[in-house]
């Protein structure tokens, strides 16, 4: 009898995990040979491919090369139930040496990060290029942790979880050690469209 139950309710135990369990991200590609996007004290422009979300950040320090980091960044597409991006944009420069939080307006989802070095602070400006799809909301936010967890050291983010994306960041800014700490804003976002134009 045992036997019996078991054959009956293992395959939809399967079924069930495979709807409501927890997808993983993974194994991220950083590129090619995992190079950094930038060299140190240079700017650069980062930009997923079309229906792309960031859901990996990968950056080291070097304090001689003026207190600044190399990046990279590896993107997954979006769920399916999202569909396709309707509108992406640059949102507003974030200010080097001042701390700052931002998530992508009209409620859209970080897929690319753009950034310019200053000698005179030792510090990056940065800009969050976000997209939008069609009128979906986001819920469910929380932030991670800090990034790196202390100041200097390297820093390695990643999303685990499918369908969380990054809508955004709080970051704070050491004077002393010319670096900064970054807390990722992290959402779910609905399968509907929803009335709610910013978020």
């Amino acid at each position: 009898m045992d036997l019996v139950l078991l054959c009956v309710f293992l395959p939809l135990m399967t079924v069930a995990w495979g709807q409501y369990g927890d997808y993983y991200y993974g194994p991220y590609n950083y590129g090619d040979n995992d190079e950094w996007v930038n060299v140190y004290r240079q700017g650069f422009n980062f930009q997923c491919p079309h229906g792309q979300v960031i859901v990996a950040v990968r950056s080291v320090f070097s304090k001689k090369e003026g207190s600044d980091r190399l990046w990279n960044y590896a993107c997954m597409p979006a769920a399916q139930s999202l569909g396709e991006p309707t509108e992406c944009w640059w949102e507003e420069i974030n200010r080097a040496g001042t701390e700052w939080y931002q998530t992508c307006s009209n409620n859209g989802l970080v897929a690319g990060f753009q950034s310019q070095y200053f000698p005179s602070v030792l510090d990056r400006e940065w800009q969050f290029y976000c997209c939008r799809y069609s009128r979906r909301c986001p819920y469910s936010c929380w932030l991670t942790t800090e990034y790196p967890g202390h100041y200097g050291e390297d820093m390695d983010m990643m999303m685990y979880t499918y369908d969380y994306y990054i809508r955004g960041a709080t970051t704070t800014f050491s004077a002393v050690d010319r670096d900064r700490q970054w807390k990722f804003i992290v959402c779910r976002m609905t399968e509907y469209d929803c009335p709610f134009q910013n978020v």
